[in-house]
C-alpha cells in the first residue's frame, strides 16, 4: 500500500497543477470582477448575466446544432465500419484499425488545412466537378465545410470505441440467438446493438464534447467570421482580454455538457 501511494503521488501533483488549479482559476474569474483597486476583486454574477444576450445564445445554439449533426454523422458512418471490421479476421482488422488511426498521428492543424485544398473553389472536388461537366460549388467557409472537418477529425474516436465494444462481445451469445430462431437482423437489433451500447455512448461522448467546444476547425474552414462557442471563448481570452466573461462562458458550457 505504501509503494502504491508513492506511485500515485506524481499523478496527484500533475492533476493538481494542470487540471484542478486551472479549474479553480476559471471559477475565480467567472464569479469576480476587478474593483477600483487593481488588487481587489468583487464577487458578481454579471459575467453570467452578460451571456443572456441573444447574440451569445444564438452562438451557443449554433454550436450545439453543429456538434449534434457531427455526432450523428459519425455514428451513422462509424458504426457500420466498426461492425464490418469486427467481423473480419484479426490480422485484417488490425491493419484497418491502423489505417483509420494513421491520420491521427498527424497534427490536427495540418489535417484541417488539407481540407481547405479539397473544398476550396479551385480544390479537388470542384476540379472534378468541372471535369465531368458540372458547375463548381461553394463549399469552403460554410456549415458543410465545418461539419466535414469535424467529422473527419472525430470519426476515428467513434470507430475505435464501437469496435472495441463489438470485438469484446461474447460470440456464444450471438450463436445462442441464432439457435433460438432469430435471423441476422433480429440478432443485431436485440443482441448485438444493445451489447455494444457502452462503446456507442463512449464514442458519442468523445465526439460531441470536442465538437461543441472546438475553435480551430471553425476558424480555418468557416473563415474568420464563423463563430461557435469555442471561438467565442478564445476571443474573450486572447483578443478581447475579458477573462471574467470567458471563464463564465466556459462554466456555462461545462454545465450544459455535463447535463
Amino acid at each position: 500500500m505504501y509503494v502504491f501511494n508513492k506511485l500515485v503521488r506524481p499523478y496527484i501533483v500533475f492533476m493538481s497543477i494542470f487540471i484542478v488549479l486551472p479549474m479553480l482559476l476559471i471559477l475565480f474569474y467567472a464569479f469576480t470582477q476587478a474593483g477600483n483597486n487593481v488588487q481587489t476583486f468583487n464577487f458578481t454574477l454579471a459575467n453570467f448575466l452578460k451571456f443572456i444576450d441573444p447574440v451569445f445564445i444564438k452562438v451557443m445554439i449554433k454550436s450545439l446544432q453543429i456538434a449534434l449533426v457531427t455526432t450523428v454523422l459519425c455514428m451513422i458512418i462509424g458504426y457500420p465500419v466498426a461492425y464490418i471490421i469486427s467481423k473480419l479476421p484479426e490480422k485484417v482488422a488490425v491493419l484497418l484499425i491502423l489505417l483509420i488511426t494513421f491520420p491521427m498521428w498527424i497534427n490536427m492543424l495540418i489535417r484541417t488545412y488539407s481540407w481547405i485544398g479539397i473544398l476550396s473553389d479551385a480544390g479537388l472536388i470542384n476540379n472534378f466537378l468541372k471535369y465531368i461537366g458540372f458547375a463548381p460549388m461553394e463549399m469552403l467557409y460554410t456549415d458543410f465545410a465545418v461539419i466535414m472537418g469535424m467529422v473527419y477529425n472525430s470519426l476515428p474516436f467513434m470507430i475505435l470505441q464501437v469496435h472495441n465494444s463489438l470485438s469484446k462481445m461474447d460470440k456464444a451469445v450471438i450463436n445462442a440467438s441464432h439457435d433460438l430462431g432469430a435471423n441476422k437482423l433480429q440478432t443485431f437489433i436485440r443482441v448485438v446493438f444493445p451489447l455494444s451500447l457502452p462503446g456507442v455512448i463512449s464514442g458519442i461522448t468523445l465526439v460531441f464534447l470536442p465538437s461543441v467546444s472546438t475553435f480551430i476547425i471553425p476558424k480555418l474552414l468557416g473563415g474568420g467570421q464563423y463563430m461557435l462557442i469555442g471561438n467565442l471563448i478564445e476571443k474573450q481570452f486572447i483578443t478581447v482580454g475579458d477573462w471574467n466573461f470567458g471563464s463564465a462562458v466556459s462554466l456555462i458550457m461545462a454545465m450544459i455538457i455535463m447535463l
